[in-house]
């Protein structure tokens, strides 16, 4: 069922409506400027939960670009956007694999006999034999 993908073919589109941006108050050194302006960022991206700060730079676009680049780079991000990717190359996600492989057909049920594992039919314990 997988699609076949152009070389150029947009499969998702990420922008700043999807995240949460919120101006901070930088701490630390740097004087009364820093204490005073609200240059900082404070982005949250509403469908991974990822969310990540920038209060590096006096300019709040360059604190914002900082934001970003460490927010994309979090774990959070990075595992919903290898999910969103699958999705919309129409392969299976990593919930859709696990699902398959708990079905019963899948699952080999075994008990120890002495010293070696001997596989039994789960219907077999379930009714007491």
């Amino acid at each position: 069922m997988e699609r076949q993908v152009s070389e150029r073919e947009l499969l998702l589109k990420i922008t700043k409506r999807d995240f949460d941006v919120t101006p901070v108050r930088g701490s630390g050194p740097g004087g009364q400027h820093r204490n005073k302006v609200s240059s900082g960022v404070r982005m949250k991206h509403r469908a991974s939960g990822a969310v990540a700060e920038a209060t590096d730079d006096k300019s709040r676009l360059i604190n914002e670009r900082n934001a970003f680049k460490r927010c994309i780079a979090t774990r959070e991000f990075q595992a919903w956007f290898r999910t969103a990717l699958a999705i919309a190359q129409g392969q299976p996600t990593i919930a859709d694999r696990v699902e398959k492989a708990m079905e019963p057909q899948n699952i080999d049920t075994q008990i120890l006999d002495g010293s070696t594992w001997v596989s039994v039919d789960p219907a077999a314990l379930d009714a007491g034999e």
